[in-house]
């Protein structure tokens, strides 16, 4: 999906809401136990339920790789219903992959080309020749992590080097890379105060954010400091959207919520 695209389907829904799809099966109703593939099951009514709220979803692979194959397979036909029956929302693969060059060539072949999503996340430590072959593909886009919303984030990524922040060398040094304009980037929500400053070093970029929601973070404090003209946000909550309820209402319920975040949104745009 092109950039435009998104950008067109925001405007349309008058919603930059990301719903991540992290399913715990120790967390799902208990009646979708009783199904053959009770992640996707799950997956699929809320899709149904919020579609129309959402202008991206964003399974966290880790959530399907710990279940093995059936894990996988859930993951499979998740996104192929998405690409199917909602082929305008914007697909993120949660993966954080990062290795040498050939290596993140067959990672990005297996999330770009096979699973056919939009976009996959990926860590930045091992440097351009890690990032650079996810960023190849046509029409595809990478989302760097750069300042994340866990507390482990001040451990490197607000430490100074050459008196300027780790997290600021990374978006800087990135906007070097062949294809740069194909990436986006991670900045958690509980970090708004940087938002700023973020926005003179990668002004025009996309930036994923996490941490709405269950971590704390405000919708409103993100959009003060990290909207820009093309709104240039994709606001992620997870587990304040899926779990809303445990009950057979789980869809319905979810539905509300995505709606509350979705219409706080549109006064934005």
């Amino acid at each position: 999906m092109t950039t435009e695209k998104l950008v067109a389907e925001i405007k349309r829904k008058k919603s930059f809401l990301c719903i991540g799809l992290d399913v715990d099966l120790n967390k799902i109703p208990s009646h979708l136990l009783q199904t053959e593939d009770p992640i996707f099951e799950f997956n699929k009514a809320i899709i149904d339920a919020t579609h129309h709220l959402a202008v991206s979803y964003k399974p966290n692979t880790a959530f399907y790789e710990a279940y093995g194959i059936k894990g996988w397979k859930s993951l499979e036909k998740t996104i192929n219903y998405i690409n199917k029956n909602y082929p305008e929302i914007f697909t993120i693969a949660d993966a954080k992959r990062g290795d040498i060059g050939n290596t993140s060539t067959m990672y990005a072949k297996a999330f770009l080309e096979d699973l056919a999503f939009d976009s996959v996340t990926v860590a930045p430590y091992m440097g351009k020749d890690s990032v650079e072959p996810f960023l190849a593909f046509k029409d595809k886009h990478t989302i760097m992590l750069a300042l994340t919303s866990n507390q482990g984030a001040f451990d490197f990524q607000t430490k100074k080097i050459d008196n300027k922040e780790v997290y600021k060398h990374v978006l800087e040094t990135s906007k070097s890379w062949e294809n740069s304009e194909n990436l986006m980037y991670v900045v958690g929500a509980t970090k708004a105060e940087y938002f700023t400053e973020i926005r003179k070093i990668v002004p025009n970029s996309f930036l994923l954010v996490p941490g709405v929601g269950a971590q704390g973070g405000s919708l409103s404090e993100v959009c003060k400091y990290g909207l820009n003209d093309q709104i240039g946000l994709l606001i992620n909550s997870s587990r304040g959207i899926i779990y809303a309820s445990n009950g057979t209402d789980f869809a319905e319920k979810a539905a509300i919520a995505a709606e509350k975040l979705q219409q706080e949104m549109t006064a934005f745009i």
